[in-house]
């Protein structure tokens, strides 16, 4: 978008690079307020039909369509309460903490090839590391509120947090080693084509660590039934205990949108990412990475796929929530440090031995190991392999290219380059 705002509309750079950075801050902050508008309501209609219930029924029609609507509209016209003995200061600031870590996070997370906030070589690291930021809103908010329940949510939620962190970072790592990237560009990419080709069939270590991703996935959100931190039978609500109106529901589009964030990650790192089960745009004979409108359309298609999947992990989570019984706390860390940790260690060290074992997987058939080619994947001249948006020289034999430069960024700051003779690496 800022290239084609810089060629075409003809706007400064740093112009064009702010719009560009607004336009991408516009669309993340509809995606996790969109998306807890529609998870409200799935999450009352599926907490009613587990429980044999019928759920909204009249707010916006015959399924309750405007139900979160009117939740919110409801939140909005409440009285914003403090509690006497309360920070002000921290009691204020901790709800736009938690939802402002949520929120940074899906920078780094692509819808698809090139729908992404902002591209990272160390991605991966980027939504794991600020996602386990929101943790400080809710201590924050505990520790601000002047009550013991709220402490008590607070500390209990400190507490679960550090402690999957450490299996959730394992589980990440193995997709990160086949791949040979930190980039969830490049992971995505890399597991193009048939479902076969996805990580979580890759082999069988890989797919118990998924499994134990998603547990660890569900403990670090504070869903139930790791949802100590609010535990109403136990701590009135919690860390929120306080809170009511505006500040009050950004506690939960926050945690809203961590549960989409970390089922999205899941659908990169394990299942494709925005590649379908099915390779639909290969067999058409369009691929990704020009900027024709045929190929705009595959890559909108990639998108709905991702979101397809991140919704689907999401419903998991409600089901999950109204199946299970919440854990005692000494329950959670046992999970955590006698069950996640040690399964997350030992698929690890299963799956980089059968990588020496089987490079690439049995069902995938790579022809070189997975992790061999680093942070570029497409192979240059010579076999050098080079990433997307590399810069080549055209050479006067036909159908040969020196290599210029990488990234693209570098090379275009080179002095003395002939752009007439610079032609930019696709697949």
């Amino acid at each position: 978008m800022a290239d084609f705002l810089i060629n075409t509309v003809g706007l400064p750079e740093w112009l064009a690079w702010t719009v560009t950075a607004f336009v991408a801050a516009a669309l993340i902050l509809n995606v996790i307020a969109g998306g807890a508008l529609v998870f409200i309501w799935a999450e009352r209609k599926i907490a009613a039909r587990i429980q044999d219930r019928l759920g909204p029924t009249r707010t916006g029609g015959r399924f309750g369509w405007l139900q979160s609507l009117a939740d919110g509209i409801k939140l909005l016209a409440k009285e914003d309460l403090m509690p006497e003995g309360a920070d002000g200061m921290l009691f204020r600031l901790a709800p736009y903490i938690s939802f402002c870590a949520s929120f940074c996070a899906f920078i780094a997370l692509p819808f698809a090839f090139d729908f992404v906030g902002q591209r990272l070589n160390v991605g991966v690291f980027f939504v794991v590391a600020v996602l386990g930021l929101e943790v400080f809103g809710v201590i924050l908010a505990g520790y601000a509120s002047a009550s013991k329940w709220s402490l008590f949510g607070a500390m209990r939620e400190a507490a679960q947090v550090v402690s999957y962190e450490v299996p959730l970072g394992m589980c990440v790592v193995v997709p990160v080693m086949l791949a040979g990237s930190m980039d969830l560009v490049t992971i995505g990419e890399k597991q193009a084509g048939w479902f076969t080709g996805w990580y979580l069939f890759h082999d069988p270590f890989t797919f118990v660590i998924f499994w134990v991703y998603v547990t660890c996935a569900v403990a670090s959100v504070n869903r139930a039934p790791f949802d100590l931190a609010e535990a109403e039978s136990e701590l009135v609500a919690g860390f929120h205990t306080e809170y009511s109106g505006l500040r009050w529901s950004f506690f939960f589009m926050a945690e809203y949108g961590s549960m989409f964030l970390v089922s999205a990650l899941a659908a990169v790192l394990f299942m494709g990412g925005w590649n379908g089960p099915i390779p639909v745009a290969t067999l058409l004979g369009l691929s990704e990475g020009t900027g024709d409108t045929a190929n705009y359309f595959v890559r909108l298609i990639g998108c709905g796929n991702l979101v397809l999947k991140a919704t689907l992990g999401v419903l998991l989570m409600m089901w999950v929530r109204w199946t299970l019984p919440r854990l005692r706390i000494d329950q959670v860390m046992t999970t955590c440090l006698k069950y996640c940790t040690p399964i997350a260690a030992a698929m690890f060290a299963g799956a980089m031995l059968w990588q020496l074992a089987f490079p690439g997987g049995i069902v995938r058939g790579l022809s070189r190991p997975a992790g061999e080619i680093r942070e570029g994947w497409l192979e240059g001249p010579g076999g050098l392999p080079v990433g997307r948006g590399t810069l080549m020289r055209k050479s006067a034999a036909a159908g040969s290219s020196e290599l210029l430069a990488e990234p693209l960024a570098d090379a275009k700051s080179e002095a003395g380059i002939d752009s007439q003779n610079v032609v930019q690496v696709v697949p």
